[in-house]
């Protein structure tokens, strides 16, 4: 088998076309490449292929079809002090492979360099001469021209930033344990398509599924050499192909084209259902890790050219990660590779955004993180990628890192410092009240329910981007749980194997007084009550704050990881969803759902646009408002009091959907939102604030553990306040009352 003349060496990969398939892949310090394919005798056949043009070596090879499997092997200088290490002996997955086969194993032969068994050896000695064929994936080529099933790009939801609810989930935790689902689809994505997840997200009320990795992972060899495994999939193998263990046994014994399939039958049954999916996407650094890992792909096919290295001799990795090495996105090659896949989960898959795992590596040019960075002005302005929703994590681990607020529009942001000021104040400061120590002021809880504009305001022109810009989080997939943020004040990480050394310290969290669950018979159950509300505290801030809310998976039902604050390596039982619900955990889900509602009903609780404290256009009342618990506006010394641990916050919209018009040409009426905010570990007599005339109703108090307790408080007469009339707010609580319409 020989090739034919080079045609144009992009697209990157292999792709099939009439005849066979047109290959290319990038190797600029190589002096030859060969596509490696495997016989039926168990020879393998290799093709030497054109180049290089630019760096590209490229062929079209007839002959090869849609599931073959095929590698690469590379040739050139094994000159590692330079930072130049190929190695002809290791067969290399393809950067772009659309499915992989085969596991990747952790012998010797999978290095490089020579190791011994367990790994070591010189990273800058000799080339390990062992095949590797038959230790690691190989890439098999997929034919996307004529994939099954309907087109999951052609029914998204598009669903505004203004109405979406994020939902963080693992595909395998949250569906292993799903009630009513067929053995066969649990941990699959055939099972998060499935009729009983489907209704909980629909049931929830949120909007967007946003999915930890799914890409091809493998897990690190410290983890192997453990018995653990990296259940989150922050270690990518392959930027193009999905991961097969989330497929069902029937797609992987069928083939990488079948588990494609699976992927986009899931997405497409997520859009039927008006569910937006992203994904949690990892380009900031790969599996091979450090200068000690393993020689799989991008090591051996152009290790100087796709990873960052320092410039000294020997050659050394720079890691802005944390995970040994980083992709150099001052290379157009790993741009270009970059934006490819996202075209590719865009347009083949149908994926309607992006969460950037540790973003701003991906925005680093020679002085640290560039606005203005080519990846960051290509994803704004591809046309394949308008309208997909972009978010960043804002930051990495290296210098310069912590970037929150400066990616531009239209990328969103996770925003930390919602997550920190939001458990501070229900959870840290109350800690230290108890034992007679100052806490944080208000100031910065107010910033954070008013959207972050101290943040995300910076603009040209300034406010452009909106409270939306910011996804605001109480947890995410990396930390405590919202039960265990209630429950454990010390991270309980020993299952994890670095003797409690790994994951956060600064988790802002309190037990209540006792470390860990307590049981109904205990005599320290009088606790479990407290925790419960501030759950509801928490969760209750989060659903009505400026901004676009995400939950984590489970922690509407009060699921518990028993303390650990970084499963990023257990996949079982730990951190799965667990769907057999307590008494409280059904309550919580009630009030969970409530909320979520409450937020979509009342356009005052998702503002497009930052708060002036100006007049709403048409009315004499301001957008937002904010009391003291006498209900007099806050000065300048009150925002500056510590002291002061209550506050009332007063929002005002317009209607934002034409079906809420009254239709008569009049001015419709505002949306008037009065929440109520008391972290003392104290009662505290509250004057309801607003103008004369308003009359409130109590729509939720974070006392409730089910939102049905309005009914008993609607009996008792305790649903109505004018304006100046005192209520009796719990220690550590929250209120929400609507304005109710004046009488005629």
């Amino acid at each position: 088998m020989s090739p034919r003349s080079s045609r144009p060496p992009r697209p990157l990969g292999v792709h099939v076309v009439d005849g066979g398939v047109q290959v290319a892949v990038v190797a600029s310090h190589a002096t030859g490449v060969d596509l490696c394919l495997p016989g039926p005798d168990g020879v393998e056949r290799r093709v030497p292929l054109g180049g290089p043009h630019l760096g590209t070596f490229s062929a079209f090879v007839p002959g090869v079809r849609a599931g073959d499997r095929y590698g690469f092997r590379v040739h050139g200088a094994w000159d590692p002090v330079r930072g130049l290490r190929h190695n002809p002996a290791k067969l290399l997955v393809d950067p772009y492979a659309r499915g992989l086969s085969g596991e990747l194993e952790y012998g010797p032969e999978t290095y490089g360099h020579v190791v011994d068994r367990f790994g070591l050896g010189d990273v800058y000695g000799q080339a390990d001469p062992r095949d590797s064929a038959g230790h690691v994936p190989w890439s098999v080529v997929v034919d996307t021209r004529e994939l099954p099933g309907p087109d999951p790009a052609a029914n998204r939801p598009w669903v505004p930033w203004e109405r979406s609810v994020v939902y963080e989930a693992h595909v395998r935790g949250l569906t292993m344990r799903a009630p009513q689902m067929p053995e066969e689809l649990r941990g699959t994505y055939a099972g998060l398509a499935h009729p009983s997840v489907v209704d909980h997200l629909l049931g929830l009320g949120v909007t967007a599924v946003e999915l930890l990795p799914i890409h091809a992972v493998a897990s690190e060899p410290h983890l192997v050499a453990r018995g653990l495994t990296n259940y989150w999939g922050y270690s990518t193998l392959g930027f193009f192909a999905p991961e097969p263990r989330y497929a069902t046994a029937a797609a992987r014994a069928a083939g990488p084209a079948a588990v494609l399939a699976e992927v986009r039958a899931m997405v497409h049954t997520l859009h039927e259902a008006g569910l937006e999916v992203l994904l949690d996407v990892v380009y900031n650094h790969t599996h091979e890790g450090g200068l000690p890992g393993q020689h799989v792909s991008w090591r051996g096919l152009d290790n100087t050219l796709y990873y960052m290295h320092d410039g000294n001799t020997p050659a050394t990795l720079i890691d802005v990660t944390g995970c040994g090495n980083t992709l150099d996105f001052r290379r157009t090659a790993v741009v270009g590779m970059t934006l490819d896949s996202l075209r590719y989960w865009a347009e083949v898959v149908g994926v309607d955004g992006f969460r950037f795992d540790l973003a701003v590596t991906l925005a680093r040019g020679p002085d640290g993180f560039v606005q203005d960075h080519p990846l960051l002005v290509a994803a704004t302005t591809d046309p394949v990628l308008q309208g997909i929703k972009l978010v960043a994590e804002p930051w990495d681990v290296g210098p310069g890192g912590w970037r929150t607020g400066m990616f531009p529009p239209p990328f969103a942001e996770w925003n930390d410092r919602f997550r920190n000021a939001v458990r501070s104040f229900w959870l840290a400061d109350p800690a230290r009240a108890a034992h007679g120590l100052p806490g944080h002021r208000v100031r910065d809880l107010a910033t954070r329910l008013s959207g972050s504009v101290d943040l995300f305001g910076q603009s040209d022109p300034p406010l452009l981007r909106g409270p939306m810009a910011s996804v605001n989080f109480v947890t995410a997939h990396d930390g405590y749980t919202l039960a265990d943020l209630v429950t454990y004040e010390h991270k309980h990480n020993l299952a994890n194997g670095e003797h409690n050394r790994d994951g956060t310290d600064d988790n802002r969290s309190w037990n209540h007084g006792i470390e860990g669950s307590v049981l109904p018979d205990s005599p320290a159950a009088a606790i479990a009550p407290l925790r419960r509300r501030s759950i509801r505290n928490l969760f209750a801030t989060l659903a009505i704050a400026a901004g676009t809310p995400m939950i984590t998976a489970g922690d509407e039902m009060g699921r518990t990881q028993s303390g650990n604050n970084n499963a990023y390596c257990l996949d079982d039982e730990l951190t799965w969803v667990n769907w057999d619900l307590a008494p409280w955990g059904h309550d919580l889900l009630a009030t969970t759902r409530w909320l979520i509602a409450l937020r979509r009903d009342h356009p005052a609780l998702r503002s497009t646009r930052f708060y002036t404290g100006r007049p709403v256009d048409g009315s004499g009342r301001a957008d937002l408002s904010w009391f003291d618990a006498e209900g007099h506006a806050f000065d300048h010394g009150r925002w500056h009091d510590a002291s002061i641990r209550t506050l009332q916050m007063l929002r005002a919209a317009r209607p934002d959907d034409p079906a809420e018009h009254d239709g008569t040409g009049r001015a419709d009426p505002l949306d008037v939102v009065l929440v109520v905010v008391n972290g003392a570990l104290d009662a505290v007599d509250v004057a309801l604030a607003g103008e004369p005339t308003d009359r409130w109703r109590l729509v939720w108090d974070s006392v409730w553990e089910h939102p049905d307790e309005q009914r008993s408080s609607a009996i008792a007469g305790a649903l109505h306040g004018d304006a100046g009339e005192v209520a009796v707010m719990e220690p550590l609580s929250m209120r929400i009352y609507v304005l109710e319409p004046p009488t005629v």
